[in-house]
């Protein structure tokens, strides 16, 4: 079984965190992943920087564009992550652009994802009726899960849709900006929030963007199986280094 399966059917809410690979040095990639582990977070998502990076929010822009100066690319990313899975066990995501994939060979790309155990990919600029028709067959093949995004915008019908073809979970934006730190989430978001669990989706969900802190983790992970902290995270290493992870992820969910 995936190992992103196997985290969803734990009896707790899942703490996720994203970061930019080779951000804020380049060979920090694997010591934040191991660290990130030791420190109690379910699941990780690996930003593979791309130039223009549509979804993110000035936080992420930054890190991916410092990581590319870096000399982060897709070959640099799997030659570090090559060892990862005799230090690491919970499930790693790798969060990308479609472009980069396209330009390695997309069988290529998910091939080189199993053979170093990443357990699934998020594709935000990847529509969900390409990924079916074309790509669904390859990433079923190399046992990958493809993660899509929902927002307060999409529709019932296409919600199903998603659900009907993933395997996963749903990453549920928790709003229609990009990604960033917030304070709190407003009416608006709570009853979209309740309008997805009153779904039934067969698929859970996991909420994002906005989530910055232990406040905001509950307030998601009342309406949804887990939430995923990724601007709040960048700006603490960002700050404070990667030396410091242990003390963001106990604010967060052991306060």
């Amino acid at each position: 079984m995936n190992r992103i399966n196997q985290k969803l059917q734990e009896d707790k809410k899942l703490l996720s965190i994203y970061f930019t690979a080779g951000y804020p040095n380049i060979n920090d990639t694997a010591t934040i992943i191991q660290n990130l582990e030791k420190n109690g977070v379910d699941m990780i998502e690996i930003g593979l920087p791309f130039s223009d990076p549509l979804a993110d929010g000035p936080t992420i822009q930054a890190s991916s564009t410092q990581a590319l100066k870096n000399g982060m690319t897709t070959d640099v990313l799997f030659n570090q992550l090559k060892d990862i899975r005799k230090t690491v066990n919970i499930p790693l995501i790798i969060m990308g652009y479609f472009n980069p994939m396209l330009q390695y060979g997309v069988e290529a790309f998910c091939q080189k994802c199993q053979e170093i155990g990443i357990d699934g990919l998020i594709i935000p600029d990847l529509p969900v009726d390409v990924y079916h028709e074309d790509y669904k067959a390859t990433f079923d093949k190399y046992s990958l899960i493809n993660v899509f995004l929902i927002t307060p915008q999409t529709s019932d019908e296409r919600i199903r849709y998603i659900d009907s073809i993933s395997n996963g979970f749903i990453y549920m934006v928790s709003s229609a900006s990009t990604t960033g730190a917030q304070s709190g989430f407003g009416d608006e978001q709570t009853s979209y929030f309740e309008r997805i669990a009153n779904m039934n989706l067969k698929n859970p969900q996991i909420i994002g963007f906005g989530i910055s802190n232990n406040d905001t983790f509950t307030q998601a992970t009342k309406y949804a199986k887990g939430a995923i902290i990724g601007s709040a995270f960048v700006k603490h290493v960002t700050n404070n280094g990667v030396g410091t992870i242990d003390g963001f992820i106990n604010k967060i969910y052991f306060k």
